[in-house]
């Protein structure tokens, strides 16, 4: 499968283009839409909810983005969907993966990712595939998670697929990988399980051997993610394909 066109043309806006001192937050529709207006394909994040649906939302707990605590798997859809996003001025909640979806109704490319806890939970993953089926617009999904990919592989193949990577894995995030996960992941030693189409790797980490064998070597495309900056855009245009920015209006 080769991936589509629109994947390397433009920039894709991390978290949709949101900008905090004006009132759009990331991941919400504001953000989504502010992204649309100006061409933008969108990158937005996926979690699980108590009742085994997905939410647009990229943290693992409410806290940093809410005026509420605690984990959002811990909470049912119709309880998430109702609790505000914290400084958005539209009044942005949290929306579901299914309402996202049929807002932004095919007007932009999306890049989804799917969020994991390295856990072999493939619930997530299950009902993005399930609520993807019935949506027309242009997409494609990656994960940090192998595992998940690969699950992509074997039950959706049509899906364009992505493997998200870098070299340290050293965030609070990934403090529960052991050091094989992380030489694994970072070396790409998953590859003939995933077989991505595509990567999307971290520019602080890029010039490396992953990316750069996949991109001559496989012919893979990679983005690369956050850039924030005019070095950061740099890197970007030497060594990758596309990149995932915020911030600034490329």
């Amino acid at each position: 499968m080769s991936t589509p066109s629109w994947l390397v043309a433009k920039p894709i806006a991390h978290r949709g283009l949101h900008n905090k001192a004006e009132g759009i937050i990331e991941n919400t529709i504001s953000a989504a839409e502010a992204a649309i207006v100006r061409g933008f394909p969108i990158e937005l994040d996926v979690q699980l909810t108590a009742d085994n649906e997905a939410i647009v939302f990229h943290d693992f707990e409410l806290d940093r983005l809410t005026g509420d605590t605690g984990l959002v798997v811990e909470r049912k859809l119709s309880a998430l969907t109702g609790i505000g996003i914290a400084g958005a001025t539209d009044g942005d909640k949290i929306p579901s993966f299914k309402d996202y979806l049929a807002k932004i109704a095919g007007r932009t490319p999306l890049v989804v990712e799917i969020k994991s806890k390295f856990n072999g939970d493939m619930r997530l993953t299950k009902r993005v595939i399930e609520t993807l089926a019935d949506y027309n617009g242009p997409f494609v999904v990656k994960s940090f998670d192998p595992d998940i990919v690969a699950y992509l592989r074997e039950n959706a193949p049509s899906i364009t697929r992505g493997f998200i990577g870098e070299l340290e894995y050293a965030s609070k995030s990934d403090s529960f990988l052991s050091s094989e996960q992380k030489h694994r992941m970072a070396n790409l030693l998953h590859f003939s399980e995933t077989q991505p189409h595509f990567l999307s790797w971290r520019v602080k980490d890029i010039p490396c051997a992953s990316t750069h064998l996949s991109r001559i070597l496989g012919n893979l495309p990679v983005m690369t993610w956050t850039v924030r900056n005019p070095e950061d855009r740099a890197k970007a245009e030497k060594h990758a394909d596309q990149m995932v920015f915020e911030g600034f209006l490329p």
